[in-house]
């Protein structure tokens, strides 16, 4: 009987190793990613700070809760919208121990660009390898006709990560707590619609009031 019941636990570990490493896979639309779910750990990943210095997004976190949102680079103009909107979480955000950081796959130098456009108050990282994208769920690769669409528009996006992959992310919002685990999540694969500041900032107080009780 314990023998089955180990057995039957080995069976469960594996499927659960499974569909996290499912869940990792870049996947060939925004509708079929398969992001880490609420409870799950952040990956392991490097990412480069806008000065360009890599960082592990362990460092980034330093153990800390914190609010992490990947967006599509600094090209979008839905990005810059959130990115703006963002501002108003640093001082509630950082009155309460909760650190805020963006990511997209833009190399510093276009982070830069966005920092001082936007005139951003808190930290965005590159991720042009796409490691955190990957390792969140939220990655997928763009189809020919879609790059040739962003072309016309003037959209480079080998120019923008300095690489060949032609992964985005969808866009999303991770709250975690200071262990790094995923308390909240929200991930839309209409990269027009964004999850509000409020929305954030209740999710971050429920996750703060759930560690107390």
């Amino acid at each position: 009987m314990r023998l089955i019941t180990i057995l039957a636990r080995t069976l469960l570990l594996g499927l659960v190793a499974q569909a996290l490493v499912v869940s990792a896979e870049i996947a060939a639309s925004s509708d079929k990613v398969r992001p880490l779910l609420i409870g799950q750990p952040a990956p392991t990943a490097s990412l480069q700070s806008i000065d360009g210095k890599t960082v592990s997004l362990a460092q980034v976190l330093a153990a800390k809760p914190a609010v992490v949102v990947f967006y599509r680079g600094g090209w979008c103009p839905y990005c810059n919208t959130q990115l703006s909107d963002l501002r108003k979480l640093v001082a509630p955000l950082k009155a309460k121990g909760v650190a805020l950081i963006a990511i997209s796959p833009d190399l510093p130098a276009e982070l830069f660009k966005n920092v001082e456009k936007s005139e951003l108050d808190y930290q965005l990282y590159s991720d042009t390898k796409v490691q955190a994208i990957e390792g969140f769920g939220i990655g997928f690769k763009l189809d020919a006709a879609t790059l040739e669409k962003y072309a016309d528009y003037g959209i480079d996006l080998e120019k923008s990560s300095g690489e060949q992959h032609h992964v985005l992310p969808v866009p999303a919002v991770f709250v975690l707590d200071a262990a790094g685990k995923i308390q909240f999540q929200y991930v839309n694969p209409d990269y027009r619609v964004r999850v509000s500041s409020a929305v954030i900032l209740a999710a971050v107080d429920n996750m703060l009031a759930a560690k107390k009780r």
